[in-house]
C-alpha cells in the first residue's frame, strides 16, 4: 500500500480520534439535565464511537495517532445549547496542527473552533549521521525509526529506494527526519538527450521518441521536439522518459 493511501485513512482516523478528545470539551458547554449529566452527550457519543469503528477498520496497522487538543478562548461567551455537533471546518486538513469545530445545533446559534494538533506516527528513515549539503544518500547514511509524519508538511521518505542515490539539498543532524524537500531532485534527462515519449489516453498508449529541450527533473515538465519537428511538454517519470496525458 502506498503512503498516500495509508494517509487517506488515517486522516479519517484522526478525526475519530479527535471527535472523542472534543467530547469534552463539548460537555463542558452543554447543559446539565436533571441527572447532572450533559443534554445530548450519548448522541454525541454514539457518533464518535461509529467514526472510531470506520477509522479503525481501514486503517494501516503500523501507525498510531496522537491528538493534543488545545483550549477554547476564555474570552468566549457563549449562550447555553441542548446538543453540540462536532466538525470538520471546510479546508481544515487534520494533520499537524488544525482545528476542530464545535456548533450548537439546538438551542442558540453559535459554532466555535478548538486548536488541536494531530500527531501520525510510522516507520521512517532517519539519518544515522550528521550529513553535509551535497551528500549523495547511501545504505550506511540511513536507519529507521518511529516518527511524526505530521510533524512537517513535507512528505516523510518511508523507503530507501526513494532515497539512495540522491542529493542532500541541505545539511541535516544525525537522527533528522529524511524529507522530501531535503533532497534535490532526480534528473532522468539532459538537453539534447533522445527521450521516450510515452502518450496515454482512454484505452490506448503510444510511444515515440523526441529530443530534451532542457533538463527533465523528476515529476515535473519538461519539453521535447519529437520526431516532426513538434515541440510536446509532459512529465518527466523516469530514465530518459517523458510521459504525455492526453
Amino acid at each position: 500500500m502506498s503512503f498516500v493511501k495509508k494517509l487517506v485513512p488515517w486522516c479519517a482516523a484522526a478525526l475519530a480520534w479527535a471527535l472523542g478528545l472534543v467530547m469534552s470539551a463539548a460537555q463542558a458547554l452543554a447543559p446539565s439535565g436533571s441527572d447532572g449529566a450533559p443534554a445530548g452527550d450519548a448522541m454525541l457519543a454514539e457518533r464518535v464511537q461509529q467514526l472510531a469503528h470506520e477509522a479503525v477498520r481501514r486503517s494501516a496497522a503500523d501507525m498510531r495517532v496522537q491528538i493534543e487538543v488545545g483550549h477554547l478562548d476564555p474570552r468566549l461567551k457563549l449562550a447555553p445549547c441542548a446538543r453540540i455537533t462536532p466538525f470538520v471546518p471546510t479546508g481544515a486538513r487534520l494533520w499537524g496542527a488544525t482545528r476542530v469545530g464545535l456548533r450548537c445545533d439546538d438551542g442558540a446559534r453559535w459554532s466555535v473552533y478548538l486548536p488541536i494538533r494531530v500527531k501520525v506516527f510510522a516507520p521512517a528513515l532517519v539519518l544515522a549521521q550528521a550529513l553535509p549539503a551535497g551528500t549523495v544518500i547511501a545504505a550506511a547514511h540511513l536507519t529507521r525509526a518511529e516518527i511524526d509524519l505530521a510533524a512537517a508538511p513535507d512528505t516523510a521518505l518511508q523507503r530507501e529506494s526513494l532515497a539512495l542515490g540522491r542529493i542532500l539539498s541541505r545539511p541535516l543532524p544525525a537522527g533528522a527526519t529524511l524529507r522530501q524537500g531535503d533532497l534535490r531532485a532526480r534528473q532522468w534527462f539532459a538537453a539534447g538527450d533522445t527521450v521516450r515519449i510515452v502518450a496515454r489516453g482512454p484505452g490506448y498508449q503510444a510511444v515515440s521518441e523526441g529530443q530534451a529541450l532542457g533538463p527533465g527533473l523528476d515529476g515535473q515538465n519538461a519539453r521535447v521536439r519529437t520526431e516532426t519537428g513538434r515541440i510536446v511538454t509532459g512529465r518527466a517519470s523516469g530514465p530518459r522518459q517523458m510521459d504525455l496525458t492526453l
